[in-house]
């Protein structure tokens, strides 16, 4: 692609600066999974009004993602990158001097916008690589997302010493020293742009592609269900199982870091064996763990023969973190995966389908901390959130098995032939 072959100094150098831009976006993108514990308890919010004040930043840096794709295409990802990360600076360390819930909602917005850097990243990245390498490349920028198990060491450390209001003083001067080191050590080809006869409704017409929409909704999930349950899991812990701030914080991270660090891993593995092998265990994975999150904290009596006995069901610390450990390997492969899709089939436009598709991804992330909040002021139930999940991944296995798995090659013929054509012994 472009001068990839020729530069492979500058390639790596992108690379590299790029996944360090867009880790510390994610941190400051995930920053109210931390503060927004004693926010909550600052100004006394139920829990869907927790769930909104977690998912504003992520709302924004959603919708952001198209524009910013079609940008990339157009004037290269090194300017874009710089001035998103520009423009988010001012607000991070105005987030400090919040004092009501809608201000905190109002400069959740103009935060929520370092988000967008994904959208950024991945079509700049990936056209400084042969096709064959663009999984491993994007993989290895979309490691960034490790920004959220950052986020769970960094801020529980600085908000029992200082408060929660430094945390964002503090993200504010790491988001501008990256944007320092990032216009340093990154690169720009003009080969890499998209040309200027394509007009910008000719990108978005790729939203009528029924493959992209369904691109869209595995990205709502190993995306989406990521970001949601990053925000969500440090209050899960510090509710369901009692814990202190910092060691929930601590355990959360079992979830975040494997889901992000990892998805460099599950891009060469979708290099290997192609985007559709890995999408598919990972769903049945996830299927698999989110079944077992979902059983609430239960006890039950029954009558026996020498009177009632009560018995209890539910995940201990311990057990429920394993199982969030490999949910977060399984959403890593898969974030990884859905772009080695997109890679494969849309090179030619990537920048816009990758925010087309991202966008779907963090509107996921953005309406399921939500609904976890209105699930549990309904039910009482904190496992409702996985209950949410695991129908959400039931409608993917669905989708994939009528879409591809149904017309794979068995033995020479398509599995539907296959299963019509084969007569009972």
């Amino acid at each position: 692609m472009g001068s990839a072959p020729d530069n492979p100094k500058q390639a790596w150098s992108v690379l590299i600066i790029s996944t360090l831009a867009f880790t510390v976006c994610f941190m400051v993108w995930m920053m109210f999974g931390v503060i927004g514990i004693p926010i909550r308890k600052m100004l006394n919010l139920n829990s869907t009004e927790f769930g909104l004040l977690m998912a504003t930043p992520v709302l924004s840096g959603s919708l952001i993602r198209v524009p910013l794709g079609i940008w990339t295409d157009r004037y290269g990802g090194r300017i874009v990158m710089a001035v998103l990360m520009a423009v988010t600076v001012p607000p991070i360390w105005l987030m400090a001097y919040a004092t009501e819930y809608w201000h905190f909602l109002t400069i959740g917005l103009f935060v929520g916008l370092a988000g967008g850097s994904f959208s950024v990243g991945t079509p700049y990245v990936a056209r400084w690589f042969p096709k064959n390498r663009q999984g491993t490349a994007m993989g290895i920028y979309g490691a960034g997302n490790s920004g959220s198990a950052i986020n769970k060491f960094v801020a529980p450390v600085i908000l029992v010493a200082f408060g929660w209001a430094m945390v964002p003083q503090v993200y504010a001067a790491i988001m501008l020293g990256t944007l320092v080191l990032f216009w340093m050590f990154s690169h720009s080809d003009p080969a890499h742009l998209v040309p200027h006869t394509v007009s910008f409704m000719d990108q978005l017409k790729a939203l009528k592609d029924p493959t992209v929409i369904k691109y869209c909704q595995y990205y709502s999930i190993v995306f989406g269900g990521y970001v949601a349950m990053s925000l969500w899991m440090v209050q899960y812990y510090v509710g369901e199982f009692g814990l202190d701030i910092r060691i929930a914080a601590l355990l959360a991270a079992c979830f975040s870091l494997p889901g992000g660090v990892l998805r460099a891993f599950g891009g060469i593995l979708s290099d290997k064996y192609g985007a559709h092998s890995v999408t598919w265990w990972v769903m049945w994975v996830s299927w698999i763990c989110l079944f077992l999150l979902s059983y609430p904290q239960t006890d039950f009596t029954i009558t026996t023969v020498n009177g009632p006995t009560t018995f209890h069901i539910g995940l201990n610390v311990y057990v429920f973190t394993g199982l969030m450990f490999v949910l977060g390997i399984a959403f890593a492969f898969g974030k990884a995966s859905v772009f080695k899709y997109i890679s494969d089939d849309y090179g030619h436009n990537i920048g816009a389908i990758s925010g087309i598709v991202g966008l779907a991804g963090g509107l996921g992330g953005f309406v399921l901390p939500i609904l976890f909040g209105v699930m549990m002021d309904l039910t009482g139930i904190r496992s409702s959130a996985f209950m949410l999940m695991y129908g959400v991944v039931w409608i993917s296995l669905i989708w994939m098995y009528w879409t591809e798995v149904r017309n794979a090659q068995v033995m020479g013929r398509t599995a539907q032939s296959f299963s019509l054509n084969r007569k009972p012994s």
